[in-house]
């Protein structure tokens, strides 16, 4: 018997910048931090789960401009799964999506343009 290990690793990563609305900085903070370790987390494992997403991280960041979120997500397939969230009737991802309106201003189900990379090092 032969044990094949070789498995399909393609991922798909993007990371990008969300301007923090001014005055929402703690809010997204908490909500974040409530979906990575309290009362939101096996909701969000369970939605990034379905919508296969294998690995999101967010960072805050003060700039000289205002706060700003700072996230990586990574999947197999990046347009599903952000169509995914888009468009899902869950009771999480229609909270996420109005957080997302509520602190970034942003709308996902008018879709959004992702980041251009300009450079990709991998020593």
């Amino acid at each position: 018997m032969t044990l094949d290990l070789a498995q399909d690793t393609t991922t798909q990563l993007v990371c990008f910048a969300a301007p923090l609305l001014p005055g929402t900085t703690s809010t997204d903070r908490d909500e974040m931090l409530s979906c990575w370790h309290g009362e939101r987390a096996d909701q969000h494992a369970a939605s990034r789960r379905q919508h296969a997403i294998t690995h999101e991280s967010v960072w805050i960041q003060d700039t000289p401009t205002g706060d700003v979120a700072i996230v990586l997500i990574e999947s197999p397939d990046l347009a599903n799964a952000l169509l995914g969230i888009a468009t899902s009737q869950e009771p999480f991802d229609v909270w996420f999506r109005a957080h997302l309106r509520s602190v970034h201003g942003l709308d996902l189900t008018d879709g959004m343009t992702l980041p251009e990379q300009v450079l990709d090092f991998r020593g």
